[in-house]
């Protein structure tokens, strides 16, 4: 079981309450999903031609990043009234 995070759990809850702010817009989260989303794979495939084990490393540390950041996008969704969700991008 994960430790319960207070200000983890408080801005999710407030990035909620933005998202029905801007219903009308969904466009801007889905934005925000495309780049976050395909930055995943472009930064795998750069790691690929790392310079160093050092570059590797990084490169797939930012993969990892952005792959956090394409998460919180989709459970946005997911518990959002106002915007679409597939479960099945959402892989744990």
């Amino acid at each position: 079981m994960e430790k319960k995070n207070v200000i983890v759990e408080k801005s999710f809850e407030f990035a909620l309450a933005i998202i029905e702010l801007e219903s009308k817009k969904k466009f801007v989260i889905a934005r925000q999903l495309l780049k976050s989303g395909t930055s995943i794979g472009a930064n795998v495939r750069e790691a690929q031609n790392a310079e160093s084990k050092k570059d590797f490393i990084h490169k797939l540390k930012i993969s990892a990043k952005e792959a956090d950041e394409t998460e919180y996008g989709l459970l946005l969704c997911k518990h959002s009234n106002n915007y679409p969700f597939n479960e099945s991008l959402l892989i744990k």
